[in-house]
């Protein structure tokens, strides 16, 4: 278990301690003790922040919370982003969507009801994506729809040579269409179809730290490189970024809630029997404070 004390200009004046334990080696950390229905403190909450931007993804336990205090807390850590594209049963609350395969009067109540999800980054899509994604469990099935995550700073750092070479100052293209994946190669953008090149390689713009930026689910091509070697390269890169070493799985539980770093972390979900109920609300920070 590891005392932290949160990062800033105040550090060396404050008292207040949180207390956490790593999820995996090399990515993810479980903060102990919190409820956050509290009134956190700016300490507290400083010290949160740190631990989520050194670790990727931090895991509060044993929650319960309504949308707004889920929306309260989540506007601690900067500007919440309005849900992008339309789904069945939308919050009232601009900034809240559920995921879910839950159905009333024959509709879904929330979007990405089920199946496996590839690794992905949320909103690589578009010129700015988000900084961090926030989900909450309310209702999990007996055996899996797991979230998995990736570190991209231990994915970038443990590189080869090669590969760093080839994809130093590359851009690549990221694109949202479940429809025509970017992981059938081959295939051509669609018109009108939101996307947006992105460098391969990000520093993050809190710690400096530098990231792998791309993923199997999104990413369709390296700018300026001919197909058959773009294809090539990132089957490698992809294969890289997801070995076991760098990965954190979590098995949900009601009242877990999740906040991950779109700057430095990949997620996917795992399949799980659609004729279970499974429940999460989301709420998404733009632009840290």
């Amino acid at each position: 278990m590891e005392a932290i004390q949160g990062s800033g200009p105040a550090q060396a004046s404050r008292a207040t301690i949180i207390q956490t334990r790593p999820l995996a080696p090399r990515i993810g950390a479980e903060i102990l003790g919190l409820d956050l229905r509290d009134d956190l403190s700016a300490q507290v909450l400083e010290a949160i922040r740190d631990t989520w931007h050194r670790n990727g993804v931090i895991l509060i336990r044993g929650q319960s919370l309504d949308e707004a205090a889920q929306v309260k807390f989540a506007q601690r850590f900067g500007d919440l982003g309005k849900v992008l594209h339309a789904h069945e049963g939308r919050s009232s609350l601009p900034g809240v969507m559920y995921i879910s395969n839950v159905r009333e009067n024959g509709k879904l109540i929330g979007a990405l009801p089920d199946g496996e999800m590839y690794f992905h980054s949320d909103q690589c899509y578009i010129e700015t994506p988000s900084v961090g994604t926030m989900l909450y469990a309310m209702e999990v099935p007996s055996k899996g729809g797991d979230t998995i995550f990736a570190s991209m700073f231990a994915a970038y750092d443990e590189l080869p040579d090669d590969l760093k070479s080839k994809i130093e100052g590359c851009k690549a293209l990221n694109v949202y269409d479940y429809q025509n994946a970017a992981t059938v190669r081959g295939s051509e953008v669609k018109a009108g179809v939101p996307s947006f090149a992105h460098p391969m390689v990000k520093a993050h713009s809190a710690t400096g730290r530098k990231a792998l930026y791309f993923n199997r689910l999104m990413t369709d091509h390296i700018v300026g490189m001919d197909k058959s070697e773009s294809d090539a390269l990132l089957e490698r890169l992809f294969d890289h970024q997801e070995q076991e070493r760098f990965l954190y799985r979590h098995v949900w539980k009601p009242g877990d809630l999740l906040l991950w770093d779109n700057r430095s972390t990949l997620h996917a979900r795992s399949d799980f029997d659609a004729s279970e109920r499974r429940k999460m609300r989301r709420t998404v920070v733009v632009r840290e404070h």
